[in-house]
């Protein structure tokens, strides 16, 4: 596949590392020598300096022959006038990264597609929904929902209090288990389990089930003393805070802390006051955290723009006795670190924006995918076409590849688990886990 680049900025240098080692012919277009400097010789790409907004930088580039194009630098009127510019120069398809949630007013859509901007991509709406996804379950480090719950991912982090510890798999998981565990992150490996793997203190067990087995895991996995959320921090009074206050449960109580008081003015503005109040503040300051109620504070979320200060933040929090923290971490060798860490839910914006691309550029009918940072693997959602190989065979004799295992589908609206005797139909929504492996290789037994 033709793919074209504008932008190396987080999310376009990100996606294009992701890939050139996919095999596919990419081109990252930037005017910055220095930012183009650092992927010339690691990555197979293509790499061209040169304006932007330039019609010739386009030509040079092939984007005639583009199977897709992404907009993804700074400018987001930029983003969008190339993205028409490309699809009208013949461009397949086109993404724009924006930044401002205007534009994902449903009525718009039709209007841009008109356009030739097929899909828009805004980073902090992703991130928005990640956060607040995590805040509904204060127990679960990660969350990912299929077809609206039918089926549900959760990742957990196991402590002592989990009664499942050191046990077989095979004793654990049978067939007419209401879960499977499709993976599990053990220090800094990620291990896609067998029936003699055991779960041990400190991994992070990803857990597949349906939703009305949730309080089941929660109970097997000793976490029934974590306290529900009500009362949440955030920290830092960017965009992403201030989509996630429109997406925030009503019954949650939100204080925003910003360092900045000309943006706390605006956010007076932005945010209503019945959803969130904002405090002109540093979140680290530990007076400031006791005076605003930190000890009744069930989450708190540190998303400045700076990672060793949402690290720090949380390490404050969690110091303080708040059980659940979330923190924006962009760069991913401080990702790694803040698991060591043990933060808790870390957020990353280029790895969703990434993941939510990505799933343009696969022949098969998929979508939702996720790129697991805390497991740097990917799950996604396939739709089983009539004569695929998925449909072929059971489960076991599919031959998936290494590093691949499928946690569960969706048939006509209901979640089912999984397992090697399972008969994979047309129309089936299936989730598949992959540690380790190019992702087009999965596509093929579902197309």
């Amino acid at each position: 596949m033709k793919i074209i680049i504008l932008g190396a900025y987080a999310i376009g240098t990100h996606l294009a590392k992701l890939l050139s080692r996919n095999n596919h012919d990419t081109v990252l277009i930037d005017s910055d020598e220095e930012r183009l400097a650092n992927l010339n010789s690691d990555y197979d790409l293509m790499t061209i300096q040169a304006s932007a907004s330039k019609l010739q930088t386009l030509r040079d580039a092939g984007v005639n022959n583009a199977d897709l194009f992404i907009a993804v630098t700074q400018d987001e009127a930029l983003n969008l006038n190339m993205c028409m510019l490309a699809h009208a120069l013949g461009a397949k398809r086109t993404v724009a990264k924006v930044d401002n949630s205007e534009y994902l007013n449903p009525k718009l859509k039709e209007i841009y597609s008109n356009l030739g901007v097929s899909s828009l991509i805004y980073p902090e709406n992703l991130a928005a929904k990640d956060i607040v996804n995590g805040l509904k379950m204060s127990w679960v480090r990660q969350r990912w929902d299929v077809h609206e719950g039918a089926l549900v991912m959760l990742g957990i982090k196991l402590r002592d209090t989990c009664e499942i510890l050191n046990e077989p798999l095979k004793d654990l998981c049978k067939p007419e288990s209401p879960y499977h565990i499709v993976a599990v992150k053990r220090g800094a490996e990620t291990i896609i389990p067998r029936g003699d793997d055991v779960l041990q203190l400190n991994d992070i067990a990803y857990f597949m089930t349906t939703r009305n087995y949730i309080p089941y895991i929660r109970r097997i996995v000793g976490k029934e003393h974590y306290v529900d959320v009500k009362n949440v921090m955030i920290m830092g009074g960017g965009a992403t805070a201030v989509r996630a206050t429109t997406m925030i449960p009503e019954y949650m109580n939100v204080k925003i802390i910003e360092a900045d008081e000309a943006r706390c003015d605006k956010l007076n503005e932005l945010i209503d006051t019945d959803v969130a109040m904002v405090i002109h503040g540093d979140g680290r300051d530990l007076g400031l955290l006791t005076e605003e109620g930190i000890k009744n504070t069930q989450a708190f979320v540190a998303i400045t723009g700076n990672a060793e200060t949402n690290i720090l933040a949380c390490l404050t929090a969690k110091r303080m006795g708040v059980r659940k923290t979330v923190a924006m971490v962009e760069n991913f060798d401080y990702a790694s670190m803040a698991e060591s860490l043990d933060i808790g839910t870390i957020i990353n914006k280029k790895a969703l924006a990434a993941s939510y691309i990505y799933q343009m550029m696969l022949d098969a009918d998929v979508n939702n995918i996720r790129f697991l940072m805390s497991a740097n693997a990917d799950v996604a959602e396939f739709t089983a076409q009539p004569g695929s190989k998925v449909t072929r065979k059971k489960v076991f004799e599919l031959g998936l590849p290494k590093g691949t295992t499928i946690g569960g589908l969706v048939r006509n609206g209901e979640g089912q688990l999984v397992s090697g005797g399972t008969q994979i139909q047309a129309g089936d929504s299936v989730v598949v886990f992959c540690y380790d492996i190019n992702m087009s290789k999965i596509e093929k037994f579902f197309r």
